[in-house]
């Protein structure tokens, strides 16, 4: 931790070691010792923050911005402290930084940097497109987040809370501002239980009965019973990712790395029968519906309305988390993170769910039991529903027509 010390001149030096290794002398010159203690405290709270890769309180944040050019300019050469933004950093807006670094990040998936413009559009709706970035405040932050709260849901202000933070850290590390506004901004919880819901076996049956053909057949079965992401993904698999020797899928496309997952039976006749429906060569399993403007959650919703299906929330999530939480019944977690292809964190807050079968076995037992009035009850497990639709297509696996996978997983 850092200390004090007096020179013989009577000037007042803050010695420190930095978490970096290096040691370093703050010099304030001749002040009084109550205002050099105050120094003190803020120098051990930078270096806390720097240690524990924490941010620096408001207060604290507050403080060094009003220090003078002079003295802040010693805290930036020891490292306590960024650099204030030059004359010409002052005028770049908020809009144009976002705007340039949103598209500096190459990298990002289209569908992030899809939902990282939608933010942009939202801050500079609040903020307006000519603000500066270097004249927005602590105060300006608690009102964009009081303004969010009045307008969206609880996710959706964490949500955007969390984006604006993003890009002031963005600006931070840039030299543009001296400090985040949003750092000690609490946006909430991104976990909405309200929106969970188990598509039971029986429910997914009713759907694939009413689907119009077989690759809407396997386009629902990839996400109910495979748990891949919707369209993603689905549109991304290829024959060659088909192990059918080994019982295996290949999945790419995806917000994570490539994983892959059992073909499961549940799957297996709507697959092998897109590939008797197949032309010769085919690359892709989903052909027909692949088109730009084809969008596969509104003929969902179609579906769902001519099964008299009343529509469950986010329709494709919703039919990965079911098939997440089966798995979880049946085999280790980190084993359904790699299937399903998410974290262990992510899935417990977003995935797994409590479902009416969790009862039904806390308090049945497959075996007959006496009750407590000495009486006995008999539990038959329920049997696992089959559609007609997997019944029908059934058929004996037949070696792909013309094409050699190339995946040997």
């Amino acid at each position: 931790m850092a200390h004090i010390s007096i020179e013989k001149n009577g000037s007042s030096t803050i010695q420190f070691r930095h978490p970096n290794g290096k040691r370093h002398t703050l010099r304030l010159g001749k002040v009084a010792k109550r205002l050099a203690e105050g120094v003190l405290f803020r120098v051990n709270e930078i270096l806390a923050a720097i240690k524990t890769s924490q941010a620096i309180s408001a207060d604290t944040a507050a403080w060094l911005g009003g220090l003078t050019p002079s003295l802040h300019d010693r805290f930036a050469r020891v490292g306590l402290a960024t650099p204030r933004a030059d004359a010409a950093a002052k005028e770049v807006t908020l809009d144009a930084f976002v705007c340039e670094y949103i598209e500096g990040r190459a990298k990002l998936r289209p569908n992030t940097i899809r939902n990282l413009q939608q933010s942009r559009r939202i801050v500079a709706k609040h903020f307006g497109k000519d603000r500066k970035i270097a004249g927005i405040g602590l105060g300006d932050a608690d009102a964009y987040r009081e303004a969010l709260i009045a307008s969206y849901s609880p996710v959706t202000v964490a949500r955007e809370v969390k984006r604006a933070r993003q890009f002031f850290k963005a600006a931070v590390r840039r030299g543009l501002i001296a400090s985040n506004p949003f750092a000690d901004v609490k946006g909430g919880s991104q976990v909405n239980s309200a929106k969970n819901f188990f598509v039971t076996r029986e429910t997914a049956a009713a759907v694939l009965d009413a689907c119009p053909d077989n690759e809407w057949r396997l386009i629902f079965s990839l996400s109910r019973f495979g748990g891949l992401r919707c369209p993603s993904e689905t549109l991304q698999l290829r024959w060659q990712d088909i192990n059918w020797d080994r019982d295996r899928i290949l999945i790419r496309g995806g917000k994570t790395k490539q994983r892959i997952i059992p073909l499961f039976d549940e799957i297996r006749p709507f697959l092998e029968r897109a590939f008797e429906e197949a032309g010769e060569g085919a690359v892709y399993v989903i052909a027909r519906y692949r088109s730009d403007n084809t969008n596969l959650r509104t003929q969902l919703l179609r579906i769902l309305d001519n099964a008299s299906i009343t529509v469950w929330p986010r329709p494709f999530h919703n039919l990965r988390a079911s098939r997440e939480t089966e798995l979880a019944n049946e085999f280790p977690i980190h084993v359904v993170c790699e299937w399903i292809g998410n974290s262990e964190e992510v899935a417990r807050k977003h995935y797994l769910q409590v479902t009416e079968a969790h009862f039904q076995k806390a308090t049945s037992n497959p075996t007959s039991h006496v009750r407590a009035d000495g009486g006995k009850r008999r539990q038959t497990e329920k049997e696992t529903a089959v559609s007609p639709a997997i019944a029908k297509n059934t058929a004996v696996l037949v070696p792909p027509r013309g094409v050699e996978p190339r995946f040997s997983g």
